[in-house]
């Protein structure tokens, strides 16, 4: 069921837009219109250590994408430990091909879709960005025959490489320092074999290509959650690829700083760039 409620003169609100149904579960998006749209969605991705809920989409939580003419697609997906890895990113790709079907609705081009998350959001962006593609061509459901690609990314310190964490060798698929996010992996974090097929998988630098689309990164140099290093290795491995690729380190900033906004505008001139005709 779609609710519409207006959040201000320029901003209409439509919550819980179901994008896709499992094992009796609705998982919804919240959807933010302006008053001029400009045609470039933005999906953000709620997800922080892959759990997500509604209760974290305030009203302003589209700007200041919105102030500037874009449509915002907040996601939520299934938290784990009830969903792992795995599903969550197929839930990421099935928000994107929804979208995409619909793009008349919220009166956006299909081919300029953008997305951005933080932590693990910025995870789930990162991996539409390198492993978004074609869907099935021979779907009954016409969301699956959609493309999940997204054409540019901008995201806050993303995990980019769960194999070599926070340096090379270093695997932390459910073991050592994160062995905590265990059940968010599952049984294929329990042997070395399976924790490389695992890791490799959710890993989007594993899967950069000259055709990963443009990408923006901030990441504070003193985080004590996801290293440097991930964002780091990254740039390195997208510059290989002749990707255009940004990496913004902030000084002295941890995982997540007050006012994260301010530097959030900084993704606005990067969409501009890469998603305005």
């Amino acid at each position: 069921m779609i609710v519409g409620g207006s959040i201000s003169a320029e901003v209409t609100r439509q919550r819980d837009i179901i994008y896709h149904r499992t094992e009796g579960v609705a998982l919804t998006m919240d959807v933010f219109a302006p008053e001029k749209p400009n045609g470039i969605g933005i999906i953000k991705i709620v997800s922080g250590g892959w759990k997500s809920g509604h209760h974290k989409i305030k009203d302003g939580f589209s700007r200041p994408y919105t102030d500037h003419g874009y449509t915002v697609f907040a996601v939520v997906h299934g938290s784990q430990p009830r969903y792992q890895v795995r599903d969550i990113i197929g839930f990421m790709h099935r928000a994107v091909r929804f979208i995409r079907t619909n793009a008349q609705r919220w009166n956006i081009d299909p081919d300029r879709i953008g997305v951005t998350g933080s932590s693990a959001g910025g995870h789930l962006s990162l991996v539409l960005a390198t492993k978004g593609g074609p869907g099935n061509p021979e779907a009954k459901d016409p969301v699956e025959r959609a493309s999940s690609a997204v054409q540019a990314a901008g995201v806050f310190y993303p995990p980019t490489d769960y194999l070599n964490w926070s340096g090379p060798g270093d695997d932390c698929v459910g073991v050592g320092k994160q062995e905590r996010w265990q059940p968010a992996f599952g049984d294929e974090s329990k042997t070395a074999e399976s924790r490389q097929v695992l890791g490799r998988h959710m890993s989007s630098i594993f899967h950069i290509t000259e055709k990963t689309p443009p990408i923006t990164i901030i990441h504070g140099d003193a985080d004590p959650i996801v290293p440097l290093f991930q964002s780091q290795s990254f740039k390195k491995i997208a510059e290989s690829h002749g990707v255009p690729v940004e990496l913004v380190i902030k000084p002295g900033a941890g995982h997540g700083w007050d006012n994260r906004q301010a530097d959030e505008v900084q993704f606005l001139a990067w969409f501009d760039r890469h998603l305005l005709k």
